[in-house]
Order: C-alpha cells, then sequence, then structure tokens
C-alpha cells in the first residue's frame, strides 16, 4: 500500500475508481489532472486526505427522481473527461474519492451520505458531488445539522422546486422539505436564473413572502456579476443541469431551449469557488449517454473552474483591521446603513443589526453586497438583498 494511502473511517462507504479509468490516465501525460490527484483505487485504497481540501464523490442516486426509469447511472465519462484536463496553477490538494456506495433505497443512501459528508467536514475538506437526483441536496443540507446553526443555500436552476412536501420527498420537493421539517436551519435560499414559465405564480410569491432571494435567466445572463455577492453568502451551491441550455447538452441531457450557456456556468461556478464561505458543491440532475462525451466534458470543465476559484480564495472579510477596509455610512428614511469595501479586493458588505428574537444571525452582521447596493442607498432607495436579510431576521 502507497504511503499516500490508509484505512479510513469510510471505507465501508465507498466504491473506488474503475480500475480502466486509472489504466487510461497512465497512458496519459503525467501533467493531467488524473495524475496529479490522489485517487480511490481498488489497488490502493482511500487515499489519505490530510492535505487534501477538495474531494470529488460520485452519487449515482436517482430513485427518488419523478423520471427514474430504473437506468443505471454511470459517471465515469465525466471522470474520463475531468482526469484529461491539465490543472490550473493550484495549490490545493484534490482527492476523487470514488462513489458512494448506495443504499437499499434512497433514505438509507440520505443516511450514507450524511455520514460521509460529516466526516469530510470535520476534515475541513470541499467536496464537489456528482450527483443522480437533486432531491439528495436535502442530506446535504442536514448534513450541516452537526456542524452549524444557520446554512445559506444558493440553487442554480430553472425552477424552485417546492413541490408538494406533504408527499414523500422527491427531485421537485425537496426544497419545500428543507424549508419545513426540523431543524430549521435554513436561513436563506437564493435561486439563480429561474424561468418563470417553469414555475407557478403560486411558488414565485411564496419564495417572495419568505424574503428568499430569486434572480430571473435573463437578469443574471445581462450581468452575470450579480452573483458573486449571492455566492459569497452561501454556504452550499448547487446545479441543476435543467438550468443549462438545450444545444449546450446530449440529447438525453436536453431539457429547456433557454437557459445557461456554457461560459455563463463556468462562470457562476467559479464565483462559487471564490466565496470564502461555500464548504459544498454539488452538479446534479446528470443524465449519462453513449450519444457523446460533450455534457461529460461541459461537467468536467464546471469542476474544473469551482478549483480554479477556491484557489483564488482571498480572506478580505477581516474588519478588525481598518487599514483592510474603507466605511461609508447612508442614512435612508429611517435606517443607517453602514457600508464596508475592502480595498484590496473592492468587494462590498453592509451591516445588519441583530433585531428582534430571531439570534441565529447575531454572529453573522455583515452581507456581502455590490457597490450598485451602495449606490441605490446613496439614491435614497434601501437595497433589496438588505431588506430582505432584515426582514428573515425579524421574523
Amino acid at each position: 500500500m502507497g504511503s499516500d494511502y490508509m484505512t479510513s473511517p469510510f471505507d465501508d462507504l465507498l466504491k473506488p475508481v474503475d480500475e480502466h479509468l486509472i489504466v487510461h490516465n497512465e497512458l496519459m501525460s503525467p501533467l493531467i489532472l488524473g495524475n496529479r490527484i490522489k485517487i480511490h483505487s481498488a489497488e490502493n485504497g482511500i487515499p489519505d486526505l490530510d492535505l487534501v481540501k477538495i474531494a470529488l464523490l460520485g452519487i449515482p442516486e436517482e430513485r427518488n427522481s419523478v423520471d427514474y426509469l430504473g437506468d443505471e447511472l454511470n459517471l465515469n465519462e465525466i471522470r474520463k473527461s475531468f482526469y484529461n484536463l491539465y490543472p490550473g496553477n493550484w495549490s490545493s490538494g484534490i482527492s476523487d474519492l470514488g462513489n458512494l456506495i448506495l443504499g437499499n433505497n434512497s433514505e438509507e443512501t440520505y443516511g450514507r451520505l450524511i455520514s460521509l459528508l460529516t466526516i469530510l467536514f470535520k476534515k475541513d475538506i470541499i467536496p464537489i458531488l456528482i450527483g443522480g437526483s437533486q432531491d439528495l441536496l436535502y442530506s446535504v443540507y442536514r448534513s450541516y445539522d452537526s456542524i452549524q446553526n444557520t446554512v445559506n443555500i444558493v440553487n442554480v436552476d430553472s425552477n424552485f422546486d417546492l413541490g408538494d412536501s406533504s408527499k414523500p420527498i422527491n427531485n421537485l420537493s425537496y426544497l419545500g422539505k428543507i424549508i419545513l421539517e426540523e431543524p430549521h436551519n435554513l436561513f436563506n435560499y437564493s435561486n439563480i436564473g429561474y424561468q418563470t414559465y417553469h414555475n407557478s405564480q403560486e411558488e414565485i410569491d411564496l419564495m417572495d413572502n419568505l424574503y428568499f432571494e430569486a434572480y430571473r435567466l435573463g437578469e443574471v445572463c445581462s450581468k452575470i456579476s450579480l452573483v458573486e455577492p449571492v455566492m459569497r453568502d452561501a454556504d452550499i451551491v448547487s446545479i441543476d443541469m435543467k438550468s443549462i441550455r438545450a444545444s449546450e447538452l446530449s440529447s438525453r441531457q436536453k431539457f429547456s431551449p433557454n437557459g445557461f450557456d456554457g461560459k455563463e456556468i463556468c462562470a457562476i461556478s467559479r464565483y462559487a469557488g471564490i466565496s470564502n464561505k461555500v464548504s459544498s458543491f454539488g452538479i446534479f440532475e446528470y443524465k449519462s449517454s453513449n450519444e457523446d462525451e460533450v455534457t461529460e466534458m461541459l461537467i468536467s470543465q464546471i469542476i474544473w473552474y469551482f478549483i480554479e476559484g477556491v484557489n483564488c480564495r482571498i480572506l478580505d472579510a477581516d474588519f478588525n483591521n481598518e487599514d483592510e477596509y474603507n466605511k461609508f455610512t447612508v442614512i435612508v428614511d429611517e435606517y443607517e446603513l453602514i457600508f464596508y469595501k475592502n480595498k484590496i479586493t473592492s468587494r462590498w458588505w453592509i451591516e445588519i443589526f441583530g433585531e428582534g428574537s430571531n439570534t441565529k444571525l447575531k454572529q453573522t452582521t455583515l452581507l456581502p453586497c455590490t457597490i450598485e447596493d451602495y449606490e441605490t442607498a446613496k439614491n435614497g432607495n434601501i437595497p433589496d438583498r438588505w431588506f430582505k436579510a432584515i426582514k428573515k431576521n425579524i421574523l
């Protein structure tokens, strides 16, 4: 057994990467990612994770998808495509842990995933989940229960997936379960790229009434930088492949003629990686196909850009050092709005006051924002993100 490998507390949770993928790496350049990362193999076992910052994890579970027809989800082509890429100027250690061994049913898989993610979080490792159906996001959310009291989710999706929470969970109703089931640790949910005609007016109104954030596809495409402050405040980021336009994908993956193009979804992924707060990242609703490799290539590039973002992280939220930021105060109506701008990164924050009975937010009193939010306040208007955060804190 190699020196980089060891027995692991989750040996019985993970299936190694298929041997033919590892053999394929040996035929390629020693500089590709497949030859630069630690891979869980049948021969060597689970890698030593001491120096690992990012871990790939396949979860071929889709039995709670409303479209499930009994097919077995194969993630090998994504891995092959990802392994063939070249790394950037990265310092973060990367591992591919293989696939989660599925339970006898989806609920058992959820429990196994929670156990695995809890271990990774305690090791300060960021999991990149390559998944089947998006109801897996419920177990990702639940895995934070023992880690922190409040969780912010950002979902890149054409749909809100609120569904009917009174019925068993599926990939179109997991958000309703997240919102309603105890413990109530969800503080904020943000949707990036929803398409109005894929969502009922009742769902759109509910998002507004809960003071969650939702950004329409056209709004994001016209200014992709809108995503940055939203990602900066996220713990969990999830991408639904149905948010990507059909022309970018294989025929089995096609969902809608409208959606993000490859460049846009990779930019969004990089914003997620740059966020100092994001601690898990998932790509869901993948449908394997033998038609071509374009979907798999796009997913591997989405992963690449997320890892690139993680390696570009800058800790710029230390407001104890007055030399590192500028402070601005704006009076709007009866509110005193206090903004902060980091001198090095030029990123903006706005102060949130710990009002009301909800004490969860009081440990995090600064909300990421943009210079446009500052300009809005200077023009005498309340920034929308600040207003929604205050409303959630009061309720």
